[in-house]
Order: structure tokens, then sequence, then C-alpha cells
């Protein structure tokens, strides 16, 4: 039990630590703010820069693909549009259990305004339990539980390609306006850092999905809540430079400068990080109005070389009245004007109707959650399979019977 009593005494210290924090904050705030402006009158000379050294960056810095003061309100959604979208649960595997195998689970969604049609609000049960789909990943140092994390995301794309494309193809094709949602990023940070021939199973089944949906021109959009990324901040870095020219190979590689942070606390940083630690979020919560969209920027994400091109990502932050989401697009989206506004449009729609979070993402996590109850009776259900079957001592081990039983 947790005694609150111990914690009493540190609570005026915790309290000031959060001041000196807020008035750091405020500070890095204020200096990012002078950038902007700066940036604002010489913006081609920073993209050139950009441009001319990105191979000689050692941080990800994105590029504004718009004025980087834009502001433009979003547009009121069609009468008529539909809404597709999917999100995966899942059972991890464990050797406690009666039997060693993981399961994933698609909630779906589409959701369909102005239109007079039922919705659709289902989930996909997926069981994992042969032993290339166990072990297969151990040969490059992935426990199966990330590996069964990594298939969920391939699952989740795939049925939102085959849901929303099956809508609007013949016969009776529905080719209102339709958007298709991912909760979360469209860029696959995690398959950087895993071994090639493990990203090969993964990304591309991701990235056909994703051209099924360019074919159909169905916009796809991914939503990050309270994102923390800081690629458009770091362009910032590049009027923050003291050097000549934005080559951190030859000035600052190895070379931090050591300096004492706001709040009393020692970094290591290198000279163009005047406004670290901030995120991109706090920024543009000072920049935009609620309804009101930032400029594009193209991500400059490694694993994005690895996409087409007509597929690579691009990403706005939109103000949508209870916090800065971001918003990411594929390329092909980001260049079609109408097509884009009309889709945050709908999205827009989506947050408010979901008070604050888009709903059809909310409802397809609801369809797809496991809770514990599900778990059991799945458990149950295999345990009564494995027995009719003829298996013999079919059970938990010790340890999960002591752990669900308490004498206390």
């Amino acid at each position: 039990m947790l005694d609150l009593t111990k914690l009493a005494g540190q609570l005026p210290e915790i309290s000031q630590h959060l001041q000196r924090e807020a008035k750091a904050a405020q500070q890095r705030l204020e200096r990012a703010q002078i950038l902007l402006n700066e940036i604002q009158g010489r913006q081609e000379e920073f993209t050139a820069q950009y441009e001319d050294w990105r191979d000689r960056l050692i941080f990800n810095a994105a590029l504004p693909l718009e004025p980087i003061d834009t502001c433009l309100t979003i547009p009121t959604p069609p009468a008529q549009h539909s809404v597709f979208a999917t999100d995966g649960s899942q059972i991890a595997p464990s050797h406690h259990e009666i039997a060693y195998c993981y399961l994933i689970n698609v909630g779906r969604v589409m959701l369909h305004y102005g239109q007079n049609l039922h919705p659709l609000l289902d989930s996909l049960p997926e069981l994992f339990y042969k032993a290339e789909d166990l072990y297969i990943a151990r040969q490059w140092g992935i426990r199966p539980e990330e590996w069964m994390g990594h298939r969920r995301t391939v699952s989740e794309a795939q049925m939102l390609a085959e849901m929303a494309v099956r809508w609007v193809q013949p016969p009776g094709a529905h080719r209102d306006p339709n958007l298709a949602l991912v909760d979360g990023s469209l860029t696959y940070w995690f398959l950087e850092g895993i071994a090639s021939e493990a990203r090969d199973l993964l990304l591309p089944p991701i990235l056909a999905a994703w051209d099924q949906l360019y074919q159909e021109r169905i916009p796809l959009m991914g939503y990050l809540s309270a994102p923390r990324n800081s690629e458009a901040i770091n362009f910032l870095r590049f009027p923050a430079c003291p050097h000549p020219n934005p080559d951190c190979f030859r000035y600052c590689r190895g070379e931090e400068m050591n300096g004492e942070a706001e709040g009393g606390r020692w970094q290591h940083r290198f000279p163009c990080q005047v406004v670290d630690p901030l995120r991109d979020a706090t920024l543009w919560a000072y920049i935009l109005q609620p309804g009101q969209r930032g400029a594009l920027w193209r991500s400059s994400a490694p694993i994005l070389n690895l996409y087409p091109e007509h597929l690579r990502v691009s990403f706005c932050y939109v103000h949508v009245g209870t916090e800065i989401a971001r918003v990411e697009v594929p390329q092909w989206l980001a260049e079609d004007e109408d097509l884009f506004h009309q889709s945050l449009g709908i999205l827009l729609a989506q947050v408010y109707k979901g008070y604050g979070y888009p709903v059809a993402l909310a409802e397809s996590h609801n369809q797809a959650v496991v809770r514990g109850g599900d778990r059991a009776r799945f458990f149950a259900l295999l345990e009564q399979q494995m027995i009719r079957t003829g298996l013999q001592n079919v059970g938990i081990s010790y340890k999960e019977t002591r752990k669900r039983g308490s004498i206390a």
C-alpha cells in the first residue's frame, strides 16, 4: 500500500521544481518565436541550406512545404461522407498459460454520414500458434511479444485497406467523400532498428495496402494525439547555427557544448540547440487558433527512404480545440490541395463528434480491446478443445495458479 505521509515532505520541493521548469519553458518558447520570425523573412535561404547540407546534418529536420507561418482555417466537411478506421489489440504469448500462442484482434469501424446507411462495428480475431509465427523473429533478436506488435500493425493496415476499397468498388460503388484513419504515425520508426530481413516481411504489405487506397483515391491520415515530435522545431536550428554553414560533421560532430541549462541542470548540447527540448506542439499551440492548421512539412525520417515517392509522409499540426494534434498524410494526398483540405474537414468533424478525439478511432479501439474476461473465456475455450481432442495434463503453471488465488 502506498504511504502518502512519507511523500508529503517532498511536495514543496516538487512544486518549486515545476515552477523552475515552467519559467525555463517560457524562455525557450520566446527564443523559438524569435527564430521563427527570422525564418519568415529568409525561408528560401534556409530551405536551400537544408537541401544543400542535409547529408552533413546530425539531426532530423523536416522541410516546410509552405510558408512557415501558415495558418489556414479548416473547411466544414461535406454533408455526405464515410470514415474508415481500424485498431488492434492482442493476447500476448505466455509460458504459464495452457498453450503458447498469441491472438491479434483488429477492430473495424465504418461510419456513414448523411447517407442513411448502417455503420459497421466489429472485430476480426486471428490466432497464431505455429512455430514459424512464434519463433521466426528470434533469429533477428526480436522477442515474440515485439514481433506480435509488428504483425498487429500489418494486420491493421491490411484490414483498413480491404474495408475501404471494398466499399468504394463496384458493385454499388459509393464514391462519396471518404477518409481512412490510422491511430498514430504513418512513419514506422521502429523498423529502423531491426534486421532488413525482418523489415522486408513487415513494410511491403503495409505499403501495398496504402497503395490500394491510393489507387482508389481514398485519403489516408494518421492522427497523433499529444505528439512529442520535434522535427519542425529542428528546422529552427538553421538560423540558430553560429557557423558559416550547417556542416555538422565539420564543426560539431564530437564537439558538444557544455552549458548550464535553465533550472540549474547541466546538459550537453550543440550550439544550435537553443530551444531544446521544446516540442513542435508546444510552439504551434501559440500560433494556431482552434479549427486552424499550420504549414505542411515533409518528414525526413531515414526509414522513409524505403517508401515509394507517392507514399512518403508529410505532416501538419492542427488545433482541434482541445489540443494540438499532428496529422500525417502520404505525399500524393499532400499534393492534392482540395482533397487534403476536404479530408481535414472530415477529420476535424470526427474530433468534435468524439469530444476531443476522432470517434471512429475511439470506436475501433473499443471494438479491438481484449478485456480480462475475454482473455479468460478464450483460454477456457481453448482448454475445452484441447481436452476434447484427447490431450493430457492440460493446465496452467503453478505460478499462474497461485497468482490467481490469494490466501491474504
